[in-house]
């Protein structure tokens, strides 16, 4: 990881966003498949009342466990490519363009992402842990609406993407930019070997 131009950082890194970007995608999924559901319970004893009794919350853990593998996948990748800003500066030209594009967009999924995640994770637990009697018979069980989790799945694996591409274009500036540098000093010293010799 301490070369970013070498193939086998270059690949490790790639291998990890992707492995914690899957594992996210898989517990949201999980979280989608068992996210609490209400049921109305009669009363003993009172009639005309019923109250909501809730299936596990486990999807509450799943949604938690999606959400901050995704955050640890964001996290390794900014913290080795320095969030783009606080390392060297990248070498103008397409590719810096790509990178910025790519940073950016990668963001704006993730922040989304990680939104659905914990709102859908927060829902479910509230409604798990909600008890009241209610006096109606229409009444209906609250409960965290389908999708919550599925959008954020899909905004995890759109983030994943995009974060496979900005790392790519990322490494070939910062790989440019290095044989560039080489370039310039063998340069240097063969003019200055040259006026030696003068």
């Amino acid at each position: 990881m301490g070369v970013l131009g070498e193939g086998k950082g270059s690949t490790l890194v790639h291998l990890l966003v992707v492995v914690l970007s899957l594992v996210a995608f898989g517990f949201a999924i999980a979280a989608e498949r068992r996210r609490s559901i209400g049921h109305l319970t009669p009363v003993p004893d009172q009639a005309n009342a019923t109250y909501c009794v809730y299936t596990s919350d486990v999807a509450t853990g799943y949604g938690a466990g999606a959400f901050l593998f995704l955050l640890s996948s964001e996290s390794l990748l900014m913290g080795v490519t320095k969030c783009m800003c606080f390392g060297r500066p990248l070498a103008p030209g397409g590719n810096r363009a790509w990178t910025i594009i790519y940073f950016i967009t990668s963001w704006a999924t993730f922040l989304v992402a990680e939104s659905c995640l914990i709102a859908g994770a927060k829902k479910n637990a509230y409604h798990t842990k909600y008890r009241s009697m209610i006096y109606a018979q229409n009444f209906s069980c609250e409960t965290l609406r389908k999708g919550v989790f599925i959008t954020g799945a899909v905004f995890v694996v759109a983030t994943m993407i995009l974060n496979v591409y900005y790392y790519m274009y990322f490494t070939k500036c910062t790989s440019s930019q290095a044989a560039a540098r080489k370039a310039n000093r063998a340069g240097s010293t063969v003019g200055m070997t040259g006026a030696g010799y003068a």
